[in-house]
C-alpha cells in the first residue's frame, strides 16, 4: 500500500476530481482536505506510524486553498480556537 501512495504522490500534479465536491466552488474541498491532513497526522502520531500517507491531503489542500486561509487556520490551531474537529 505504501508503494501505491508513493506512486500517486510522484504522479501528482494538482488536486484530482472528487465526486463529493462536484461544483465549481471548491471551498468545502479545501476545508475538508485541510482537516483530513491534520486528523491523519494526529492519528498516525498516536499509532507511532509513519505519516507519509498524510502527504496526499497536504498536497491537495495546498493546491486548492488560498495561502491566507491556511495561515489563518494554522494560527487558530496554535491558539486552540480552530473551529474544526481534529
Amino acid at each position: 500500500m505504501a508503494e501505491d501512495i508513493e506512486a500517486k504522490l510522484k504522479r501528482y500534479k494538482t488536486a484530482p476530481f472528487d465526486s463529493r465536491f462536484p461544483n465549481q466552488n471548491q471551498t468545502k474541498n479545501c476545508w475538508q482536505n485541510y482537516v483530513d491532513f491534520h486528523r491523519c497526522q494526529k492519528a498516525m502520531a498516536a499509532k507511532g506510524a509513519d505519516a507519509a500517507p498524510c502527504q496526499w491531503y497536504y498536497r491537495v489542500y495546498k493546491s486548492l486553498c488560498p495561502t491566507a486561509w491556511v495561515t489563518t487556520w494554522d494560527e487558530y490551531r496554535q491558539e486552540g480556537i480552530f473551529p474544526g474537529k481534529i
